[in-house]
């Protein structure tokens, strides 16, 4: 068993190396030292389609973990080339089904009773199956008609084991390679947290609950309500919507149907959650989209449910208004307020090329989609140095598959209109206090008031005394004359060595009765000194060299805790 487990590890490293390799051959991580792996099917340049197809043929064959890890780096639009986010963002989540029998296992389990008596019909060919578990159709007691999605079996083990393989590697490549730029351990940890929130049903069933309080003001948009009583870590019970996906819908089923109305208002809801209520569907695609029978569009699938902070809702809403106005410098400045800025960040090189991007959206006119025009700044952000938040290339990605669902549904829409149209709205709910917010405010403004007079008195009487101190953490003085007295020290030796030697040297030549190993016993006696003054220069400027960089280690460990 141990030996078999051994292998299976040594070879889940392999493939991870394949990847790696892949990586390493597009244009994004070439300077990481990921490019020296080979595996003998070195064919096509750098960062081509192919290359990238191959990359996701990979990943898809690696299961759950590598697929997910896939479709969240198709959002990652500032780290990768547009020919791997494109691939990746066409990710398959389509495995066989697991049997039945395992099914009525983990239904049972979870749910404490058994399948017949816990549901009137349980349809035993599912529905859909994924990596991650898989739906089947099934009828509570009472007739209310629900669909299961049951987890797939070992799927928790394997995607821990995976997790920490990645962490572990990630932390390699981010102290011993370039690529430790890209903070490959940030991106691993925050990509974790999101995989072990979508392995606990009971949170896709809490993120269900609140974008039902989020749609309740549009009614054409619906969502399926959970079923607490039927749902645990492993098992989702939730109502079943019928209707087709968008994405199956050719113009002729648009034919008789009213879209104008349901895209107005899947757009503005989009927007309302992202910028307003802070809330993004960290995994959007127009398949989780549904055209139900009365006319209306279910929004399904929220496993992978991201938080957008306020001041981050803030900024977008800035850098929307400022590309909307066909102002780039502005522009500019908000991303470069978002992101964080790497040691070749080039400032004026990425406002010259922000303006001019900017400048092309607006005379799009008409066809101008705010998600391209997001995910391009997002590629300009990297390519010059400049790391944005994750959640903005999650927005990005939203806004692109909104454009794509609503061109879809109606091809004479105009997002650039719409989006115009809702930015009154959108300032609005920026400009809204919460009670909690109005709370908040005047607690610290009590406490403000209640200690500005004791505090303002304390002030005064230092500065009257002649006690008032201004600490200011620039440059440590002391430190840096040791430094410059170590240096000058070094310097001054190593000088007077090198006259003992030189001095030595010209005392050979001059002739001496008293002779060592045929050379005069001055000189020789120089030369001694020199070698074991030279040796003992060395000693000193290893040993304070390997202290000093001790003493940083220990001061570096102790700020980060």
């Amino acid at each position: 068993m141990s030996g078999g487990s051994s292998q299976s590890t040594a070879g889940r490293y392999r493939d991870l190396a394949r990847v790696a390799w892949r990586l390493g051959r597009s244009d994004i991580l070439a300077d990481s030292g990921l490019g020296d792996f080979t595996f003998g099917d070195e064919d096509g340049p750098l960062g081509d389609e192919g290359q990238a197809e191959r990359l996701t043929a990979d990943l898809e064959a690696m299961g759950p973990t590598f697929v997910k890890l896939g479709q969240l780096l198709s959002t990652r639009y500032d780290l990768l080339p547009a020919a791997y986010t494109t691939a990746l963002a066409r990710l398959q989540d389509e495995v066989e089904p697991f049997p039945f029998e395992q099914v009525r296992e983990i239904v049972e389990q979870e749910l404490g009773g058994q399948l017949r008596h816990l549901f009137d019909d349980f349809d035993e060919t599912p529905l859909a199956a994924a990596s991650l578990g898989q739906v089947h159709a099934a009828t509570l007691p009472g007739g209310r008609r629900v669909v299961v999605k049951v987890q797939r079996p070992g799927v928790r083990d394997t995607a821990k084991a995976d997790i920490e393989m990645l962490t572990r590697l990630a932390a390699t490549a981010d102290k011993r390679t370039a690529a430790g730029r890209y903070g490959l351990e940030k991106l691993v940890s925050q990509f974790g947290r999101s995989l072990a929130g979508e392995l606990d049903y009971r949170r896709e069933a809490r993120n269900l609950k609140r974008f039902i309080d989020l749609t309740e003001g549009y009614d054409l948009l619906v969502v399926p309500a959970p079923v607490p009583s039927h749902t645990s870590g492993r098992v989702l019970t939730m109502d079943r919507v019928d209707g087709r996906k968008i994405t199956d819908i050719g113009p002729l089923g648009l034919v008789d149907l009213d879209s104008r109305p349901i895209v107005d208002q899947l757009f503005g809801f989009y927007l309302t959650m992202m910028l307003d209520a802070g809330v993004i569907h960290a995994d959007p695609h127009p398949g989780n989209l549904l055209l139900t029978d009365d006319g209306r569009l279910a929004l399904i699938d929220f496993g992978m449910v991201a938080s957008v902070p306020p001041g981050l809702q803030d900024q977008v809403l800035k850098l929307l208004l400022a590309i909307s106005d066909g102002d780039g410098e502005e522009a500019a400045r908000v991303l470069a307020a978002m992101g964080h800025p790497l040691s070749d960040y080039d400032s004026a090189a990425f406002r010259d090329d922000v303006s001019h991007l900017v400048s092309e959206a607006i005379n799009a006119g008409s066809d101008l989609q705010a998600g391209s025009v997001l995910v391009e700044l997002s590629r300009l952000s990297g390519l010059h140095g400049l790391r944005p938040p994750a959640e903005m290339s999650m927005i990005g990605k939203a806004l692109l598959n909104l454009d794509e669902a609503t061109l879809r549904l109606d091809p004479d829409f105009e997002p650039a209109a719409a989006l115009r149209d809702n930015l009154g709205e959108m300032m609005a709910g920026g400009l809204k206090v919460s009670a909690e917010g109005l709370l908040a405010a005047a607690l610290e403004a009590k406490e403000f008031t209640a200690m500005l007079p004791k505090r303002a008195n304390r002030i005064m009487d230092t500065l009257a005394e002649g006690e008032f101190h201004l600490k200011v953490h620039a440059l440590d003085e002391e430190r840096f004359y040791t430094v410059l007295q170590r240096v000058g020290n070094r310097i001054t030796l190593g000088m007077v060595i090198a006259a003992t030697i030189l001095g030595a040297a010209l005392l050979t030549r001059v002739p001496s009765d008293n002779t060592l190993l045929g050379l005069p016993t001055v000189a020789l006696l120089f030369f001694v000194f020199a070698v074991f003054a030279g040796l003992a220069l060395t000693v000193w400027i290893f040993t304070t060299d390997r202290k000093v960089a001790r003493t940083a280690r220990e001061s570096g460990s102790e700020g980060a805790r």
